[in-house]
């Protein structure tokens, strides 16, 4: 992590801003009695945020966690005309994940909470906010439980569940052919994307011809590999997040598979590729965002520039989902007029964002956010070190593509509790 994230972990809060804060209300302490109650006023009001700082996300943690931040700094770690701060713990495992969101709300008394870079976290977190009722937007995590059958009252998502992304990237796997072989992490995402692609295209008239799957940090690859070569499949499907993908399509690179078979994944992170590098990138892919996309609207412009302004590197879909999920609990906080946890929760509800023909939001009956996908492979030739992908299409394409991609209330498994 940069000294800027160290810094925050070891004070707990933003640091130079909050020791001036602190500073102040150190100094106004020592004037007359008729200052308290302005003292007690500009109280700092805090946010959570719970991305990992150790584990194999962590390189995706480090983006989330500063677009998280810059939508904050945009503001000038301001809300309702008081000072504002965030809160950052880690998310070392589900346990860890739960532990901590369990401080931020005992210890640190936040208003709201933003994190979950991995599906198993985000649904330890999402438990505990429905016990503290807390809102927490899991801007991350994919595995359709969370608006699903695990969904609760203050639990927002920003990214599409594995069935969207299925939907979206399914139907140009199975024109390349129907023979797939699913390779996938044994968690909730990767147990979705086997479920979800193994129902695509077996209702499609296409067969599964081999299905492994592999512990998160799995560090050798090669018998899978040697695997899926033997089984011959048209579609490799791919369900590793982080950097497990990025060890897997370097090896295999190394066994000469690279462009042999093609290899297919959803959900996956600029990072996960920038990782592999230019010589054994492979593959098709749907993102949720990525910064040369020309019709990204021109907040999200404004965000990338003022990202690369101040880490000197391109935004990731990892920074825009941070910043994105940051950003609309903000909002929602300063739409209420308050930090009480039902009038944000109601303000979250109402909250939309206009992204070109499509209008991101929060569905009532289950806070999934409503959104497009990016369908991107891998340019054939890649001439700079960041820019990987070729955008082929952005689907849903506009509003009445969204209930088909999305699914309605009547065949949603969540059954929202009430506040």
């Amino acid at each position: 992590m940069n000294d800027h994230s160290i810094n925050r972990s070891k004070f707990g809060t933003i640091g130079r801003r909050g020791l001036l804060l602190g500073a102040g209300a150190l100094a106004a302490s020592r004037l007359p009695m008729p200052y308290i109650g302005n003292a007690a006023a500009a109280e700092p009001i805090k946010i959570g945020m719970i991305w990992a700082k150790t584990g194999s996300i962590v390189d995706q943690a480090e983006y989330l966690a500063q677009g998280s931040m810059l939508a904050l700094e945009q503001r000038n770690n301001t809300l309702l005309g008081r000072p504002a701060e965030i809160v950052w713990l880690d998310e070392p495992n589900p346990q860890g994940a739960q532990q901590n969101a369990e401080r931020l709300v005992g210890e640190h008394k936040v208003v709201g909470i933003v994190g979950g870079a991995l599906s198993s976290f985000a649904l330890a977190i999402s438990a505990v906010a429905k016990k503290a009722k807390v809102p927490f937007i899991a801007a991350n995590a994919a595995a359709g439980a969370l608006t699903g059958s695990s969904c609760n009252k203050y639990t927002f998502r920003l990214q599409p569940p594995v069935d969207v992304h299925t939907n979206v990237l399914a139907p140009y796997c199975a024109s390349i052919g129907k023979k797939w072989y699913v390779l996938t992490a044994a968690y909730a995402f990767g147990q979705d994307i086997k479920k979800s692609f193994t129902d695509y295209i077996t209702a499609n008239g296409g067969q599964v011809v081999g299905a492994d799957e592999v512990p998160v940090g799995t560090p050798d690859y090669s018998s899978f590999i040697l695997k899926i070569r033997a089984a011959k499949p048209d579609v490799v499907i791919g369900g590793i997040a982080a950097s497990d993908l990025t060890t897997f399509l370097k090896q295999w690179n190394e066994l000469g598979m690279r462009g042999k078979i093609p290899f297919a994944e959803i959900a996956v992170g600029n990072t996960d590729l920038w990782g592999v590098g230019p010589e054994a990138a492979d593959g098709l892919f749907t993102l949720t965002w990525y910064y040369q996309n020309p019709n990204n609207p021109p907040e999200e412009k404004a965000m990338a520039a003022a990202y690369a302004k101040k880490y000197n590197r391109p935004a990731a879909d990892k920074t825009w989902m941070g910043w994105m999920g940051m950003k609309a609990l903000l909002d929602s906080i300063e739409a209420a007029k308050s930090t009480d946890a039902a009038a944000i929760v109601g303000a979250l509800e109402k909250w939309n964002m206009k992204r070109g023909a499509i209008t991101a939001g929060y569905r009532d009956f289950d806070h999934q956010m409503t959104n497009s996908l990016l369908v991107a492979g891998i340019k054939p030739k890649i001439t700079d070190k960041w820019d990987y992908f070729d955008v082929r299409a952005e689907l849903p394409a506009d509003e009445a593509g969204i209930e088909k991609a999305f699914g309605s209330k009547a065949n949603s498994a969540c059954k929202m509790d009430s506040l």
